[in-house]
């Protein structure tokens, strides 16, 4: 959060980078791949051109959209960001508490600085993914929660542990997408001319490549005499579907809301099925599966996810999840406002 003048704070986007990922060339993934097998590589290859504009739209979308520190901050000046008003500090979202991914605890991430140590600190729908805990790492974890005044997390596995080894407010939050409602985004995509025609495709969105995610998408499609539009680096899928990995964060919003079907191993990709209401089903991914199976679980809605596509997939009543939804909606903006107010941050 940022200072203003008088009474007045506002929300700032802090534009960090962790020191794992200091190295890693957005626009020229292939050295830091998961998947290292040889044709990944050269879908992705294949993929650059839509990466990159891919890269620009969302690098737009943050100026337009978002206030950003002017200075880019790493760990060897983040506490100079105090020279832009900022004293106080949300950690969030997603899985930055994951220390598997960030090689440790991240210091920006486990609010380590002394900028952030000496100010006032919260996480927001933080999760720790599917790390795995040696007792060297509880033991600097407990160190690490002292930063914080109150925990917002995002996944229900760890809040055991979180209760019993930390003295402040913790809460389970839900995933900062679900705080705005459909409505919300449509303010963003009001202006954006649609990709293809309401209805007249499957949207098959793919953060891991599954072929029988493609199999069953390609079924569906099949089935409603619909076209299939793909976000994926599959690039050799261009031979049979249109392919748009270079979709911005509205165009992808756009598609979702005007698809005639979803299918989807992306987590938030089932989570805008949801916001729009979207007949959808999800399918396991590795390192995805414990944050997609919570979702379908509060949702009441857990055989959606299919394994092989031979399941039979429920009918979906959107009444009562979205019902569900707004009730944690409300916890978790009560927690956000609790936790700032307690700072003076909120009036």
């Amino acid at each position: 959060m940022q200072r203003g003048g008088g009474d007045t704070n506002q929300a700032i986007l802090i534009d960090y980078c962790p020191d794992v990922l200091a190295d890693k060339d957005p626009l020229n993934p292939m050295k830091h791949m998961w998947d290292a097998d040889e044709e990944s590589r050269r879908m992705c290859e294949l993929s650059l051109p839509a990466i990159c504009e891919n890269f620009k739209k969302f690098d737009r979308f943050y100026s337009e959209k978002f206030n950003r520190t002017r200075a880019k901050y790493t760990s060897s000046n983040f506490d100079e960001v105090i020279d832009e008003g900022v004293d106080a500090f949300i950690c969030g979202s997603d899985t930055i508490f994951c220390i598997d991914e960030f090689d440790g605890f991240d210091d920006g991430y486990y609010a380590n600085y002394p900028c952030m140590k000496n100010g006032y600190t919260i996480s927001y729908a933080a999760s720790f993914g599917d790390s795995h805990f040696t007792e060297d790492d509880y033991a600097t974890l407990n160190d690490r929660l002292k930063n914080f005044k109150a925990l917002g997390i995002r996944e229900s596995d760890m809040l055991g542990y979180i209760r019993e080894h930390f003295s402040g407010e913790v809460q389970q939050t839900l995933d900062p997408t679900l705080l705005l409602t459909d409505k919300d985004y449509d303010e963003l995509i009001k202006s954006v001319k649609p990709v293809a025609k309401k209805n007249s495709y499957l949207l098959l969105y793919s953060r891991r490549y599954n072929p029988a995610m493609e199999e069953y998408a390609e079924k569906i499609s099949k089935k409603l005499g619909v076209k299939i539009i793909e976000i994926s680096l599959r690039a050799v899928n261009a031979e049979k579907h249109q392919m748009f990995y270079e979709a911005g964060v509205e165009e992808f919003l756009s598609l979702v809301k005007n698809a005639a079907f979803v299918v989807t191993n992306s987590y938030h990709g089932i989570i805008f099925s949801i916001q729009y209401r979207k007949p959808f089903a999800a399918f396991s991914r590795e390192q995805g599966d414990t944050k997609i199976k919570e979702l379908l679980s509060l949702c009441e809605i857990s055989d959606c996810l299919l394994i092989d596509g031979k399941e039979n997939l429920p009918a979906v009543d959107y009444d009562a999840v979205h019902n569900k939804i707004a009730v944690e909606r409300k916890k978790s903006l009560n927690f956000l406002e609790k936790s700032l107010k307690s700072h003076e941050l909120l009036s």
